[in-house]
């Protein structure tokens, strides 16, 4: 394993298999649940065109390919994440829309070594929440962003903000024996949902006017996606994927997790607020 790879271990392993398998497969449906939500963050980033941007935790690439259309053929948008098959749908996307102006990256963006000062806006759609060193991480951002450049992220508020994100879990804890509950200062999907951390974390790695600002975005998926989503994705997918559980009981648990998403489905669509926070910050 390289340096680059030793200091995100446990993460570099996960996205390079299972999860990151599974975010593949499920490319296409999240990136039409998550489209509004890089918005967000595309928007706060964007420099100008003919700008540079780095996108870190890009995964399949959606919102680098969008930054690049919106950068123009004068500008340049490249994508990092420590997941080699994201990194690699990613890069067949680039190949196919001709987006020469989208690169793609696979390295851990806490240690690579990327250009001094090569980046006009370093931006993230939830990419920055799994760093076992946020500090250093942030550090090693901003010495990629131009003095002045600017940072521009969104990252999840609290699990109580976010009771969508949180059904499936609780419907399926019953069914699964090793679920595990999110620790809130590490690593993972939730691991940014103390405003005051992340604060803590920005300015300790040297980024100034940090401004951390609640967002309230709705976001919605297809009925038919609930189950799949509920299943194969956060908590539950890796319970499954790491547990022995029997079909009878996969089928229990699917059915109690499509009931408990039942009252956000209105005519065939799941509807939820999705809970933010937009992080902003210069180098």
């Amino acid at each position: 394993m390289t340096d680059e790879r030793k200091a995100n271990r446990e993460q570099a392993a996960l996205w390079n298999a299972g999860s990151g398998c599974t975010w593949v497969e499920l490319q296409e449906m999240l990136d039409g649940v998550l489209a509004p939500l890089g918005d967000v963050a595309l928007e706060a980033a964007f420099p100008g065109e003919g700008g540079q941007v780095l996108d870190v935790g890009c995964g399949a690439g959606a919102t680098t390919l969008a930054m690049a259309r919106r950068l123009g053929p004068a500008g340049r948008c490249v994508g990092v994440d420590i997941s080699g098959p994201l990194v690699a749908v990613a890069r067949a996307r680039a190949a196919a829309e001709g987006m020469g102006n989208a690169v793609f990256v696979e390295a851990d963006a806490q240690t690579h070594g990327f250009e001094a000062g090569g980046f006009d806006a370093v931006m993230s759609r939830f990419g920055v929440m799994f760093f076992d060193d946020p500090v250093a991480a942030f550090a090693n951002l901003r010495g990629a962003a131009r003095r002045d450049g600017r940072l521009a992220f969104v990252a999840w508020r609290s699990p109580a903000e976010n009771a969508f994100m949180t059904v499936a879990p609780r419907a399926a804890a019953p069914f699964l024996s090793n679920l595990r509950a999110p620790d809130p200062d590490a690593a993972g999907q939730f691991g940014f949902a103390d405003r005051d951390r992340v604060q803590r974390i920005l300015e300790g790695s040297g980024w100034g006017d940090v401004e951390i600002r609640a967002v309230d975005v709705p976001a919605a998926m297809s009925e038919s996606d609930v189950v799949v989503y509920g299943t194969r994705l956060g908590p539950v997918g890796a319970a499954l994927r790491d547990g022995d559980v029997d079909d009878a009981t996969r089928t229990r648990m699917a059915e109690a997790i499509r009931a408990a998403y039942a009252p956000y489905v209105r005519e065939g669509v799941a509807r939820f607020t999705a809970a933010c926070w937009l992080v902003t910050a210069r180098a």
